[in-house]
């Protein structure tokens, strides 16, 4: 797993890196006294996890992760204990660690972490398979606290919208704070497949296919010149 480290003490930079260096899974590829330099290196790269502290000059940690918009897995490391349960309120949080660490409870921290990313890892193979050969599967959305089951099979197409998605059914349309690349590692691809940055759609209720769109009951989606062919080659041509 590719880590960075933020923290503005740089002894704690070298305790943290020390602790992950001892772990042959976890890489420390970067670390930053500030929330501004990490924020500059995660626009040109991608990681696995930060290490987080969150009284900082110029940024803390809080309003930095509010700032991502596809964050990594977070690990808090802070000598404050008054935002545990604000940070907890995002999913991506795995841990907040209270300085100074300790090695027993790092390994705690790093058990989450790998708990965190097994899931993914070891059943999508088998998950993949799954979804392959059933037409339709619950998938549930968070509205306001509420989680709202959905049939994919009733799913029309999902749309972009800032740091939102739309998600529209035959019977309505839902908006989730959530990214197309989220809801797309959860969707089968025997139903549903990206035809444009901005939209995803089941194709299989697909209307009509003119130029350089289609049409899902009244709604006409672009398809990007990339994503033409790959639409054509999943579709059933006489």
């Amino acid at each position: 797993m590719k880590c960075i480290i933020v923290d503005d003490e740089a002894t704690a930079r070298a305790i943290m890196e020390e602790l992950c260096g001892n772990l042959p899974d976890f890489e420390v590829v970067a670390q930053f006294p500030n929330a501004l330099e990490a924020l500059k290196y995660l626009n040109q790269n991608e990681i696995d996890v930060i290490f987080l502290d969150i009284h900082m000059p110029l940024l803390t940690g809080i309003d930095f992760i509010r700032t991502l918009k596809n964050p990594p897995k977070v690990v808090f490391t802070t000598s404050d204990k008054e935002f545990a349960i604000e940070a907890f309120e995002y999913d991506f949080i795995v841990d907040y660690l209270i300085k100074p660490i300790t090695h027993q409870r790092f390994q705690k921290t790093i058990g989450r972490l790998k708990s965190a990313f097994a899931p993914a890892l070891a059943s999508s193979g088998d998950r993949a398979h799954t979804l392959e050969g059933r037409k339709e599967e619950d998938l549930y959305i968070n509205i306001d606290r509420r989680l709202i089951k959905l049939k994919l099979g009733d799913i029309l197409l999902i749309e972009a919208k800032g740091d939102y998605i739309e998600i529209k059914t035959v019977e309505t349309t839902h908006r989730v704070h959530s990214t197309l690349k989220k809801i797309k590692e959860k969707l089968p691809e025997s139903l549903f497949m990206q035809i444009h940055r901005s939209y995803i759609i089941n194709f299989t209720k697909i209307i009509d296919i003119q130029d350089n769109s289609v049409l899902i009951e009244r709604n006409v989606i672009p398809i990007s010149r990339s994503q033409r062919p790959n639409l054509m080659q999943r579709l059933n041509l006489l």
